[in-house]
């Protein structure tokens, strides 16, 4: 479907450099992260030239989402949340395990991890139900509204993905705090959520109750399960204010850092750049994440605004906890940062969710609020 010559005179072109920019620092720093020195020289794999493959095709997908009038996502939302349904529970049953969970459906020239467009469902799914809401939630729509989004959780949940699972409940989290709630359901929240927060850990498995116990203390294993901490401490403390340069790494170059083209990717770009190659990146990612906030707020249609919010919430999320997660400030949970950890599902949906906020800057002026 080819777009309206019109429409381009409204994209938001700040938002779609700052996508491409993010991609290709982590196009570069997964190119150092994919290496490893060697008596003879450098040693470098594979992941960044799929990553560059994922990436074309994470552009083919946004020019897609871009394409067409966001509003009829609409009649798509509650397809898209029941395919995704069937594609969870096609996972537990027959997906394909990694690194001891189960999260992957093998489509033979392809892994496709369908926690990813979960993410997408719950989104434009929240987005239906809130925009036609037009009083602060009470129990009973918090509870409808809620309860959707904990089908998808669950499911992701059960194979076992923590990480992405909470990511789906915290997007669906932030639409509605932006949406509102009633008095009583927020002084109650206030109650309850802290008083569940115990009961909680009587259902983590033990690798994640390990996981919050090694956070809080991570010389309690240093070997083991603080290992992970431990090492991106020392690679983002190694690189000092202006870091040791590229490909000279130590902590990623001699294989110490683990995860380090995944989770960990900020760590090795933290220890070649140093504190100011890390502020830099928090930067453009406050600025990418501005952009969302400034479509929203022009969006016409509670829709579309909704869309951006739950969008913005995506991303807001992962960066935080990505960037905790590898300081030390919050217990590893598995939860890539957007555009420079490797990852194709990631990267695919990364762009497309990018498509669709242009897509709603692109229409802002087509009709009515409403």
């Amino acid at each position: 479907m080819p777009i309206d010559r019109r429409l381009l005179l409204y994209i938001n072109w700040p938002l779609l450099g700052l996508a491409v920019i993010l991609f290709f620092f982590g196009v570069l720093n997964l190119y150092s992260a994919s290496g490893y020195r060697m008596e003879v020289g450098m040693n470098v794999s594979s992941y960044y030239h799929r990553q560059l493959l994922w990436g074309l095709m994470g552009v083919f997908g946004m020019i897609i989402f871009m394409a067409f009038d966001f509003r009829h996502l609409k009649t798509m939302a509650w397809p898209l949340f029941w395919i995704t349904v069937i594609l969870l529970v096609g996972v537990i049953f027959a997906g394909k395990t990694i690194y001891g969970a189960r999260r992957w459906l093998d489509l033979g020239f392809m892994n496709f991890q369908p926690s990813e467009l979960a993410k997408i469902a719950i989104l434009i799914v929240g987005a239906r139900i809130l925009s036609k809401e037009r009083e602060p939630l009470d129990f009973i729509r918090l509870g409808y509204v809620l309860g959707v989004g904990m089908i998808l959780a669950g499911l992701i949940i059960k194979q076992p993905d923590l990480g992405s699972g909470l990511s789906v409940l915290m997007i669906l989290g932030g639409m509605i705090l932006f949406r509102g709630v009633t008095p009583r359901v927020f002084k109650t929240a206030l109650v309850a959520i802290p008083a569940l927060l115990p009961v909680s850990w009587l259902f983590l498995h033990d690798y994640q109750k390990q996981r919050i116990m090694t956070f809080l203390d991570p010389t309690t294993d240093p070997l083991g399960a603080g290992y992970h901490i431990i090492q991106s401490e020392i690679a983002i403390g190694s690189g000092g204010f202006w870091g040791k340069g590229f490909l000279q790494g130590t902590q990623s170059q001699l294989r110490f850092l683990p995860e380090r083209h995944t989770d960990f990717a900020v760590a090795v770009f933290g220890e070649e750049w140093g504190f100011v190659g890390i502020m830099l990146l928090l930067s453009l990612f406050c600025i990418f994440l501005y952009q969302i906030v400034m479509i929203s707020r022009d969006a016409r249609g509670l829709f579309g605004s909704y869309l951006a919010v739950g969008v913005f919430f995506y991303f807001f999320w992962q960066i935080l906890i990505n960037t905790g997660m590898v300081l030390g400030l919050m217990p590893v949970v598995g939860i890539p940062l957007p555009f420079i950890s490797y990852g194709g599902s990631a990267t695919l949906v990364n762009f497309c969710l990018v498509g669709l906020v242009l897509n709603v800057s692109m229409r802002r002026f087509l009709f009515k609020q409403g």
